[in-house]
């Protein structure tokens, strides 16, 4: 391809209609363009600096070539294609076009890119900041009871079987003087009051320091907390706390926002028993993430339960200055949790307040609750 007398035959298509023609190219005299021949039709001339090859349709042995133009494409490329298949050719092309193989994007391209991935963050943030959270919020609040109770079983089937042991045994506690004495401690801390749950409470053989509220009012405590727990008292108020997410329905939007959109449509459609939404669900309730308010009112609902109970509720306030300890290593501000020791102070404050308090449990069910766990 050194001169016009050198022309060799490719394939030609115009962009605009399904025809294939044979043309004869070569290069022009002045060495800056390429002549595209086609019988019965005018003759093309392709500025050589401008030829580009479709690098997904082009190799050593096929190129297919096309030529720089402005067009509304991001990828500013004539649309008519030409076909070459000649080796020579192939090679002449490769060596001497340089440019051949560049990636040209339309101007203002970037920018465009640019606002739309800005665009497209913005509306992930959206969703997860507003628009899910607030539809969690609205979900807690109007779920069907039963809907809702349905979704807390799924969950705590899950959690279950997350902190359980690979045989799968059943983790609950099932000492029926331990149960009893559970029991006569609700009791004594719901007293008349209509929660809108029948409340499901639990106590799971494991050594967790723990206790959770699951939807649908469900509460476990872990017996490692029973353990650690040096009154009835004690127990008496991280229960009346956990009573307190679930009038609050804590745990309901707490699950909803974990489980994202598709979780809560399926929830909505009354398929509660998805394995990878209650998951995220069941491991958000295990870390209690609730929120700083949250976590505030239900302690606020929990001194009011002892209060309502005749509970002293010093012992709460000696529980958190234990926890402190181990856990009071951020700022307040820099926690999702009020600080255990400002938590003690407040139930201090409340205990001094009070007058005529009697024991949650007389000393033999105390110790009845804390063999809730052995045969």
């Amino acid at each position: 391809m050194a001169t016009p007398e050198g022309q060799i035959e490719a394939a030609f298509f115009d962009g605009q209609t399904a025809r294939r023609w044979v043309a004869r190219i070569a290069p022009s005299q002045d060495g800056l363009s390429l002549i595209i021949e086609r019988e019965g039709a005018p003759r093309l001339v392709w500025s050589l600096d401008r030829l580009r090859a479709l690098t997904d349709q082009s190799d050593r042995s096929r190129l297919t070539l096309t030529q720089l133009a402005e067009t509304e494409d991001e990828a500013p490329r004539d649309p008519a294609r030409l076909i070459v298949t000649d080796p020579d050719a192939i090679a002449w092309f490769l060596r001497t076009r340089p440019g051949l193989m560049r990636r040209d994007v339309r101007a203002g391209t970037f920018r465009k890119v640019a606002l739309w991935l800005g665009g497209a963050a913005a509306a992930v943030v959206l969703m997860l900041f507003v628009i899910l959270p607030g539809l969690a919020d609205f979900l807690a609040e109007n779920l069907p009871v039963e809907t809702e109770v349905a979704f807390g079983k799924s969950v705590m089937r899950q959690i279950e079987w997350m902190v359980g042991d690979e045989d799968g045994a059943d983790l609950t506690c099932r000492n029926e003087k331990g149960l009893a004495a559970l029991d006569t401690m609700k009791a004594r801390l719901i007293g008349n009051r209509d929660l809108g749950y029948d409340l499901d409470l639990r106590v799971f053989d494991h050594e967790m320091v723990n206790a959770f509220a699951a939807p649908g009012g469900q509460i476990v405590i872990f017996r490692g907390l029973i353990d650690e727990a040096e009154s009835a008292e004690e127990v008496a108020a991280v229960l009346g706390h956990e009573i307190g997410h679930v009038v609050a329905r804590d745990p309901t939007r707490l699950s909803l926002r974990a489980v994202g959109s598709a979780g809560i449509l399926s929830v909505v459609l009354g398929d509660v028993t998805g394995g990878t939404v209650i998951a995220a669900a069941g491991d958000h309730l295990l870390q209690t993430s609730y929120t700083r308010e949250a976590e505030a009112v239900a302690d606020i609902y929990a001194l009011g339960l002892l209060n309502d109970a005749g509970v002293d509720s010093a012992p709460m306030a000696g529980f958190f200055d234990r926890i402190a300890k181990m856990t009071d290593i951020l700022p307040e501000y820099l926690s999702s949790h009020p600080l255990s020791a400002g938590r003690a102070e407040a139930a201090r404050s409340n205990a001094e307040a009070q007058h005529g308090t009697t024991p949650v449990l007389t000393a033999s069910e105390w110790q009845d609750l804390r063999k809730i766990c052995e045969d």
